[in-house]
């Protein structure tokens, strides 16, 4: 792998609730190098998400980042001051988000939205930045970019708020771009061309992309390691060849056998029996036990530390799946 661009080191994030303290990302570490794709997969309420908007700073209360490091550079984001870290934010690193009807501010045009990005962290006047969006608005296959330009949100269809939000992401260069599964709400169609175009985007700019999402399905297409999450914690770390033929995890082999496969037909797919327990209500030891065809007395009692089984594959697993 190249030299990291950005390096998570036990990252930990605590909800504080009435019924205590829940820890909803809890010590994930990982890196992901220039030009590189790190896929991140799980069920929801596995702490995906969390962890995105960890790295962004955008936890709000009740919610708080309580440990760890998050690593851009020479600068650790946790530690940086607000006002650097909306410098940082839009400019070195950037994020698509799941639903961009509910991220773009619906009663500004998409323009005057990417301009105010664009002005604050490329110091141009306001000509330069008409035409740095409307370049971004056509890089991502917006027809007419320059009156898109002027439109509001819900003038433009779910696809192309998209490929809006891409270009907002992009405008200003980022070295890191977090995508928060920025398909989910879109046809098959629509879906591969946006996995297309940051693709083709990743390798123009060598950016280090951070791809969120629960379908295996697209993680198997667009990246080039994968971390699977349950329970807030790491269940596996693989390069996503191996992943996907040998995983070593209980919980990655059962994701990657509820898949459908061409040429099989079954009556019914196979399924993780039960579901992901609440995170104030995991058990002590492994959080996947309760769900777990392999569950030994040695998972009820300690979580499993992260154990190298190969050449950068890591699992957290008392009890893993044989080869």
């Amino acid at each position: 792998m190249s030299e990291a661009v950005v390096a998570v080191d036990d990252l930990q994030t605590t909800f504080h609730t009435k019924l205590g303290p829940v820890r909803a990302v809890d010590g994930v570490s990982y890196t992901i190098g220039k030009g590189e794709t790190l896929g991140i997969v799980g069920e929801s309420g596995c702490g995906k998400s969390v962890t995105a908007f960890s790295l962004m700073r955008l936890i709000e209360a009740p919610g708080e980042v309580t440990g760890g490091a998050v690593w851009l550079g020479g600068e650790n984001l946790l530690e940086v001051s607000e006002a650097r870290m909306r410098e940082i934010r839009g400019s070195r690193m950037a994020i698509i988000f799941q639903e961009p009807m509910t991220a773009f501010n619906p009663v500004l045009t998409i323009g005057y939205q990417m301009d105010e990005q664009i002005t604050r962290h490329l110091r141009v006047g306001r000509r330069e930045s008409r035409e740095r969006a409307v370049e971004m608005l056509s890089l991502v296959g917006i027809p007419s970019p320059r009156e898109r330009y002027d439109s509001y949100p819900h003038q433009l269809s779910g696809g192309m708020r998209q490929r809006a939000m891409i270009a907002m992401a992009l405008s200003c260069d980022p070295e890191f771009l977090i995508a928060d599964e920025p398909t989910t709400a879109l046809d098959v169609t629509i879906q591969g061309q946006i996995l297309e175009l940051i693709q083709s985007l990743q390798e123009r700019l060598s950016m280090a992309v951070q791809f969120i999402t629960h379908d295996l399905g697209v993680i198997s297409e667009i990246s080039d390691r994968v971390l699977v999450m349950y329970g807030g914690r790491t269940c596996e770390v693989a390069d996503t060849g191996t992943l996907m033929t040998t995983p070593r995890h209980p919980y990655t082999a059962a994701l990657i056998e509820s898949i459908p496969k061409f040429g099989r037909r079954v009556a019914r797919l196979p399924a993780i029996e039960g579901s992901v327990p609440s995170l104030n209500e995991l058990p002590t030891g492994c959080p996947f036990q309760n769900r777990c065809p392999n569950v030994g007395s040695r998972c009820r009692e300690a979580h499993p530390p992260l154990t190298s089984v190969g050449s950068g594959h890591l699992i957290a697993c008392y009890h893993p799946v044989e080869r």
